[in-house]
C-alpha cells in the first residue's frame, strides 16, 4: 500500500496518476474531504488532517510507503504515526534552499524535518525541488482581469520546476529499487525569469499580458500582509534578492532518475492556461 498525502495538490495529484498508470498499488490518497476528491479509478480516498496527526491513523493502516510534503503539520507527530503504523519507506518533499540558503528560517525548518526522518528508523528518500512553476498561479487573478502583472526581480532567471517532474521522481523512488537513502536536488531544464514566465503564459493565452517590475519594498509590503515579514524576506531572497550559483544551476537529476527530460515552463503554462482565462 502506497499513501500519497496532499493527494489533490499540484504534486500529489500528478503522482497518483503516474502511480495508477504504471500499475503500482494498492494506492491510497489522503485528502481533507474524500467526498470531493476525484482520483483515478481504484485509488482509495481517505480523509485526514495534518493539523490533527491522530486523524491520520486510519489512513496509515496497512501502508508500507508514504509520500509526504514537509511542514504542513507537526512533522514529528506525523513521522511518529507513520513509524508506529509500520511504514517502511518515506519519500519526503523538502526544498533546495536547504543547500542553497541554509541560513533562512524555512530552509532550517526543512532541514529539521529531514533529520527527523533520517532518525526515525524508516527508509527515506528526500527530494529538494527548486521554485515551482505553479507559483505563477499567484498571477492568475490579475491576468484574468486583464491587469498588469507586477513582480520584483523581473530578470532573475531560476530553473523553475514543473510539479509533475517532482511527482515523476517520487514515483520512481516509491516503486523502483536503488533510491532509498538518496537525496535528490531537482530543477527544471532551463532558467526562466518572472518576465519570461509571464510571456509564456501570454503565448499560451494567445494575447498580450502587461508586465511591470516593482521594487523589493513594494513586493515585501504585499507579501508580508499575507505571509508575515520573515516569510516575505525569505521568499524575496530566494527569488532574486540573494541568489547564488547553487540556486541558479540547472541540474539533470529529473532526467537521470526518470529517463525523461524535465518539462519546460512553457509546457506548464500550456497545460494550465485555463487558470488564466
Amino acid at each position: 500500500m502506497i499513501l500519497v498525502t496532499g493527494a489533490t495538490g499540484n504534486i500529489g495529484s500528478a503522482l497518483l496518476k503516474e502511480l495508477h498508470v504504471c500499475g503500482a498499488g494498492p494506492l491510497r490518497g489522503l485528502t481533507r474531504n474524500a467526498a470531493q476528491a476525484t482520483f483515478p479509478e481504484g485509488v482509495e480516498a481517505v480523509e485526514g488532517d495534518f493539523a490533527e496527526p491522530a486523524s491520520l491513523r486510519p489512513a496509515l493502516e496497512g501502508v508500507r510507503s508514504l509520500f509526504l510534503v514537509s511542514r504542513l503539520g507537526s512533522d514529528a507527530d506525523i513521522l511518529e504515526a507513520a513509524r508506529r503504523a509500520g511504514v517502511e519507506h518515506v519519500v519526503l518533499v523538502s526544498s533546495i534552499t536547504v543547500q542553497t540558503h541554509p541560513h533562512l528560517g524555512p530552509a532550517g525548518e526543512n532541514l529539521a524535518v529531514e533529520r527527523l526522518l533520517k532518525a526515525s528508523g524508516m527508509a527515506w528518500t528526500i527530494l529538494r525541488p527548486t521554485q515551482f512553476a505553479s507559483n505563477a498561479l499567484m498571477w492568475a487573478a490579475p491576468i484574468r482581469e486583464h491587469e498588469t502583472v507586477r513582480a520584483p526581480y523581473a530578470e532573475t532567471a531560476l530553473p523553475t520546476i514543473h510539479p509533475a517532474d517532482i511527482a515523476s521522481v517520487a514515483r520512481v523512488a516509491l516503486t523502483e529499487p536503488g533510491h532509498q537513502g538518496r537525496t535528490y536536488a531537482l530543477t527544471g531544464p532551463e532558467p526562466v525569469s518572472a518576465r519570461q514566465q509571464v510571456q509564456a503564459i501570454a503565448a499560451a493565452l494567445g494575447r498580450e499580458v502587461p508586465f511591470a517590475e516593482i521594487s523589493r519594498r513594494q513586493a515585501h509590503a504585499q507579501m508580508a500582509a499575507v505571509f508575515g515579514a520573515e516569510a516575505a524576506d525569505a521568499v524575496l531572497d530566494v527569488t532574486g534578492g540573494d541568489v547564488n550559483e547553487a540556486l541558479l544551476t540547472v541540474l539533470d537529476t529529473v532526467s537521470q532518475v526518470t529517463g525523461t527530460p524535465a518539462r519546460p515552463f512553457r509546457q506548464w503554462a500550456s497545460e494550465n492556461v485555463t487558470a488564466f482565462h
